[in-house]
């Protein structure tokens, strides 16, 4: 999938698919869960991890930190199955609705979001903490 040149009505407006990538090649994908709109994961994905999950039907990122193309579940078994992808107004960035086959989370947890940033009390006053919230 390569930047189509559209006028900004068009990108917002038109009927025609055509992700605006940045400088790198990405863009963000939040992908949440199907059944109860939970967020799942926030990464990235290039044409080619694009392309694989409309393809397959199961999610795939680009990982920055190896430089590799990756299927969410493709060692633990956890997949992400496709239900739906949504495009936000300028389309560089995406909304995965899917299914989890498991945990999401390399952690183990449901979600990569299972801590919440909270102000600390007490002798931890003055200090911003992280309180497990998902597992």
């Amino acid at each position: 999938m390569t930047d189509l040149v559209l006028t900004p009505e068009e990108r917002e407006k038109g009927s025609v698919f055509a992700p605006k990538f940045d400088a790198a090649g990405l863009l963000t994908a939040v992908v949440i869960d199907d059944a109860d709109g939970g967020v799942l994961v926030v990464a990235h994905m290039n044409a080619e991890a694009l392309e694989a999950t409309l393809a397959t039907g199961k999610v795939h990122f680009w990982s920055r930190s190896r430089g590799a193309l990756w299927m969410k579940g493709e060692t633990s078994g956890h997949y992400l199955t496709v239900r739906s992808v949504l495009t936000d107004c300028d389309q560089d960035a995406l909304l995965i609705r899917a299914t989890p086959a498991g945990p999401t989370c390399h952690t183990g947890a449901l979600s990569c979001f299972y801590r919440e940033v909270v102000a600390g009390e007490g002798e931890d006053e003055g200090r911003v903490l992280l309180r497990r919230k998902h597992t």
